[in-house]
């Protein structure tokens, strides 16, 4: 008892307190946000399953954080295996929440599971190694293109799954990290050009006829607010309400009734922004800002080059689920089903979340040489 006593002290004593304060003080305040926009469907269960979801993810976060991010690294191969055998289950037993057609979750009788979610922090610990191994000649032709394919697959499998969301995702993700690497910017302009010589394929090819009419739509919001744009003309007419300081906690006029669809998930940035208004969202991008830039600041003290892109790796997703989830609140992005960290009602997700802060931490603790103690051997 007494050792368990001095670990917990040493994780105290030597991990990031800020960052676990900040990610603690987001959770919070997304439950607080999770509750009030579910307080109409007269049940407790989306509340439970946000503290569950925080308590495991803290308790997870601690464990990952006290092992050195150099053995995840060491054992590459045993997260391509967890990450990607779930998603593939879901090709053949997924299962789709109602209003959707993804099959992109496990039914696992108790609760349900989102694997894409637990694939992203797999992809970071591989990427991360990956690109970390092949540092010295990672702008040479034949270090870049196995890079490339190894950062295509989960955009790939995830796209064939049908979650193009958590696709986009993966993608920056992906761009993050081989820029931390150091790939060279000429390669980034090279392929920001093909994309834009690929965009009519894109959109007349592989998009379907319901993203089509997404992305068209987002251009005139009242084109077709009982069809394509409805969830997000409720979600401006609630933002909207909220004005500079919100109708109040508990008094969202839209939002206690569950007038905005997925008001508790995809779209709690406008819960907030109507029951606490601007001052309320300000807050919300003020602390994940804070929680990012943290994660950057440990990848520039950390003196090694797999500590840094797993950090800049958690970064990518953090900016990429920020920024896209907001714009599809605001109308400026089309809606893709991408949830807002630590804020959007769902367990997987933030336990995962939390999973990548552990990483996070391991970089912080590990990131030169630990501090030994008296009783250590």
């Amino acid at each position: 008892m007494g050792r368990f006593i001095a670990r917990i002290a040493d994780f105290i004593r030597e991990t990031d307190k800020l960052m676990v304060i900040l990610c603690v003080f987001a959770t919070s305040y997304g439950c607080l946000a999770v509750y009030s926009s579910t307080r109409y469907l007269d049940t407790l269960r989306p509340l439970l399953v946000q503290i569950i979801g925080m308590v495991v993810g803290i308790a997870a976060a601690i464990v990952i954080s006290s092992i050195d991010f150099d053995k995840y690294s060491k054992y590459w191969y045993l997260f391509v295996l967890i990450g990607v055998i779930p998603v593939i289950l879901t090709f053949f037993i997924g299962w789709a929440p109602e209003g959707t057609d993804d099959k992109a979750w496990l039914d696992l009788g108790f609760t349900t599971f989102q694997p894409s979610e637990l694939l992203k922090i797999c992809f970071i610990i591989t990427f991360a190694t990956h690109l970390s191994k092949v540092k010295p000649t990672i702008n040479k032709l034949k270090t870049l293109i196995p890079i490339c394919l190894h950062g295509a697959f989960p955009v790939l499998l995830i796209h064939f799954q049908g979650d193009d969301g958590t696709a986009l995702v993966f993608a920056i993700m992906v761009l993050c990290m081989m820029w931390a690497a150091g790939v060279s910017w000429k390669y980034f302009v090279l392929a920001f050009t093909a994309l834009l010589a690929a965009s009519p394929l894109i959109y007349f090819v592989i998009m379907n006829d319901e993203q089509r009419q997404r992305l068209v739509s987002m251009f005139d919001i009242e084109a077709d607010i009982m069809g394509a744009t409805y969830q997000q003309y409720r979600g401006r007419m609630a933002l909207a309400n909220g004005g500079f300081s919100g109708q109040g906690l508990f008094k969202g006029s839209l939002t206690q009734v569950g007038g905005v669809p997925e008001g508790q998930n995809d779209f709690i940035f406008v819960s907030i922004g109507e029951e606490l208004g601007f001052l309320g969202c300000f807050v919300v991008l003020l602390v994940l800002a804070a929680i990012g830039f943290r994660a950057v600041n440990i990848a520039r003290n950390c003196n090694r080059q797999n500590g840094k892109i797993i950090c800049v790796g958690f970064f990518g997703m953090m900016l990429a689920q920020i920024v896209i989830n907001i714009g599809m609140c605001v109308a400026l992005l089309p809606v893709i089903g991408v949830t807002l960290p630590f804020f959007s009602a769902g367990g997987t997700s933030l336990i995962c979340m939390y999973l990548g802060v552990g990483l996070v931490l391991s970089v912080y603790k590990h990131r030169n040489t630990r501090t030994l103690y008296l009783r250590d051997k």
